[in-house]
Order: C-alpha cells, then sequence, then structure tokens
C-alpha cells in the first residue's frame, strides 16, 4: 500500500497561497524530485484547474520558462493526476482522471492500487482527508515570510489536534526549510 502525503508551501504564520514563497530553480527542484518518488497526484478542482491552465503550456514549449520549471513540468506532464470535484468531471489534461463516489473509499482504493503513494497538493481536500484519517506524512516547504492573509493551513479545522513525528528538516540555501513529518497517532 501506498501513501497519501500531503504537500504544499507554507509562511511562518499559515499561510498556502499560491502567490506567496519562493519560486525559485532550488524549490521547484525540491518538488520535481518529491514528484518523482510519488505514484500520482490528487487536487481538488480549484488547484486542478490553477494548476491545467499553466503547466502544460510550460511542459509543451509554449511558455518560455528555465530548466527547474521545465523539469517540474515535464514531470507533472506524465503523472498520473486524481481529481475530487462534485462540479466538474471532464478533465482534459494528459493522465486527469475524475475521482467519484465515496471519498474515503476512493482515496483508500488510490492508497492501495499505487506502491509509491498518492501526494495531494490542495490545502482544502487535505482537510478533509485528514478528517478521515487519511493522510500518512506531511511535506511542507516552510517560507520565511508572514504573509498576514489567508487562506490558511486547515482554516477549516480538524476534529482533533493531530500530532506527528518530526522525520527530517532540511534547510535550503533561499531561507525556506523542506520538513518532512509523519503522523504520530
Amino acid at each position: 500500500m501506498g501513501l497519501l502525503t500531503f504537500s504544499i508551501n507554507v509562511t511562518l504564520d499559515g499561510c498556502v497561497d499560491h502567490r506567496e514563497g519562493i519560486a525559485d530553480d532550488e524549490t521547484h527542484a525540491l518538488f520535481t524530485r518529491l514528484l518523482d518518488r510519488s505514484g500520482a497526484m490528487l487536487w481538488g478542482r480549484t488547484t486542478y484547474e490553477m494548476m491545467e491552465s499553466y503547466w502544460p503550456l510550460v511542459a509543451s514549449g509554449e511558455i518560455d520558462a528555465p530548466p527547474a520549471l521545465r523539469e517540474w513540468a515535464l514531470t507533472l506532464e506524465t503523472k498520473p493526476k486524481y481529481v475530487v470535484s462534485a462540479t466538474r468531471s471532464d478533465y482534459p489534461w494528459t493522465n486527469s482522471h475524475h475521482v467519484t463516489g465515496d471519498l474515503r473509499a476512493a482515496v483508500q482504493e488510490l492508497k492501495d492500487r499505487i506502491p509509491a503513494g498518492v501526494l495531494i497538493g490542495s490545502g482544502k481536500l487535505a482537510t478533509e482527508l485528514d478528517r478521515l484519517n487519511l493522510i500518512d506524512e506531511y511535506k511542507f516547504l516552510l517560507h520565511p515570510f508572514i504573509a498576514g492573509h489567508g487562506p490558511t493551513l486547515y482554516h477549516e479545522g480538524l476534529l482533533a489536534t493531530r500530532r506527528l513525528e518530526l522525520v527530517s528538516a532540511e534547510p535550503l540555501s533561499n531561507g525556506t526549510v523542506a520538513m518532512h513529518y509523519r503522523r504520530a497517532d
């Protein structure tokens, strides 16, 4: 069985707005390595739509990008992408699939079927999956900023405090810290 890993950029005050943080070669290389080790991506509709409007164009060369961003885009292009949505069912981006039915059962089936694991990159969906006790690991890239606005990590709340064990902490030269935790409970 593969692990479900929640990974996201987050500021010191918990902001997960994709416009906040450092998006340089080093951070893109880190996320490319993480994606390389995973078997698939899992997103909510909003994250999928944000990603599909940009990264396929980078992968195809229609948008010029530095090598690290292009490598991320090419890696993302080949990965299976699973999308949870109650309002959309058509996903034309390469290797994209709609997750249907009971969320707990559908995501558990993905974990069971994909031994390399599933990487989730949507904050709102991660909150729901954490409420269902499906997330196994957390890989946050902590940025040295105080954004002063949201959305914030788990802003919709959890049913109880989630205890985590630190696996590793790797400071990057740009001031961010890659934090890897696993569930302790």
